[in-house]
């Protein structure tokens, strides 16, 4: 989220970020509190999303006739120009007139008489270089939001903290387990979380709680929630399924020319190596199987980095904390001479994909059904990690 606005009576306001949800929300709420306000009926949206340079240089002329065009039925007049995607390195936004047309509408706005008229840009990516940014930054305020990121270790808490306000705002209320839940399906999506949480809303009826077979019930797992699925169907040491979930992507990889074998594989052993990790700080005691993620972060920040390898590989801290909450449940499902021949299992399909010409599909089955193994096994690694 956005830090605290600066200069908040500023008439002019841009509101921008690849967080398009975000953006479209606040840039609502903004205009709607403008439009209270000021009073009257004139203001005035005007779409700003255009395929080519010409319709870019026909909605900047139609905010500059609506800002000639003063307020006669109320004390004052809000402009809105609405979902503006010619503000950064879009082709329309690279060709000459339109840089030279924005150039001059910053020059008008420096000295235009703000009296009764409000503007608010709101837009996707933004070039800051440019004239019309920085004079909308001088003489306005500026909001960003930008998207949130697997990449990010403080998105599982954006993301927490974003889908607990919604919920509470439809007056219901959500366990912590339910919680993860709904965060693992739905990823870094803003827009997709707020409409699954009104889908659980309307889904619980009555009923205050939500909980996480209702959040089974009713989410749609996104496509960033798919690609952790084989990786928790390993943690989960569940066998059908994570041969269900390998098919769907060696389905997928036929479509997606930055997916692999190898790449998938890779991502397993990531998985893998976060069990052990895990295994070694619960058995030193400096975390503890909890359900709740701030604990959990509390935890984390109390285990002693001296004593933790400097190679950010083979660092728990260094991975992103959200996904080792997540493995936190899964790694009583083995124990640490299992992960360890787990670990030599992979190298060994590493090698076997690398070097030989047998079927990936069987190697990678082959492997996963060694690790995983059977019925049987699992449950006798369930009893002795018990």
């Amino acid at each position: 989220m956005p830090p605290p606005v600066a200069k908040p009576d500023a008439p002019v306001a841009l509101v921008c970020g690849e967080d398009d949800f975000a953006v479209k929300q606040r840039a609502k709420q903004l205009y709607q509190q403008w439009c209270d306000a000021l009073g009257g009926m004139d203001h005035e949206m005007i779409e700003a999303t255009v395929s080519n340079s010409g319709e870019a240089l026909k909605a900047i002329g139609r905010l500059r006739e609506s800002l000639q065009t003063l307020p006669f039925f109320g004390s004052g007049k809000a402009i809105w120009l609405r979902d503006c995607n010619f503000l950064g390195d879009e082709r329309a936004a690279q060709a000459g007139a339109v840089t030279e047309t924005l150039a001059e509408l910053a020059q008008e706005l420096k000295t235009f008489a703000w009296d009764k008229v409000r503007l608010l840009v709101s837009a996707g990516k933004v070039d800051k270089r440019k004239t019309f940014y920085k004079v909308l930054e001088k003489i306005g305020r500026v909001e960003s939001f930008e998207g949130w990121s697997v990449n990010d270790k403080d998105w599982g808490d954006q993301a927490e903290a974003w889908a607990r306000k919604g919920i509470q705002a439809r007056a219901k209320q959500i366990g912590e387990r339910a919680l993860g839940e709904l965060i693992t399906c739905v990823g870094p999506h803003p827009r997709q979380l707020d409409s699954e949480i009104e889908k659980l809303c309307l889904y619980v009826g009555e009923r205050m709680e939500i909980g996480a077979a209702d959040v089974k019930a009713v989410c749609v797992k996104n496509k960033t929630s798919r690609a952790f699925a084989l990786g928790d169907a390993l943690g989960n040491r569940d066998l059908p399924g994570l041969l269900c979930c390998l098919d769907e992507e060696l389905w997928a990889m036929q479509f997606d020319k930055e997916k692999s074998e190898i790449g998938m594989l890779y991502g397993l052993i990531s998985k893998v190596r976060s069990l052990l990790m895990l295994k070694e700080m619960l058995r030193e005691g400096w975390i503890k199987p909890t359900e709740n993620y701030s604990q959990f972060k509390m935890q984390l920040e109390r285990v002693p980095a001296a004593q933790l390898p400097t190679d950010k590989k083979y660092n728990p801290l260094a991975l992103n904390p959200y996904v080792l909450f997540k493995a936190l449940p899964q790694a009583r499902h083995y124990s640490e001479a299992e992960l360890v021949r787990a670990m030599d299992l992979l190298l060994r399909a590493n090698q076997r994909l690398v070097a030989s010409a047998l079927d990936e599909k069987l190697v990678l089955q082959q492997t996963l059904v060694q690790i995983v193994g059977t019925a049987t096994a699992r449950s006798t690694a369930a009893r002795r990690t018990a």
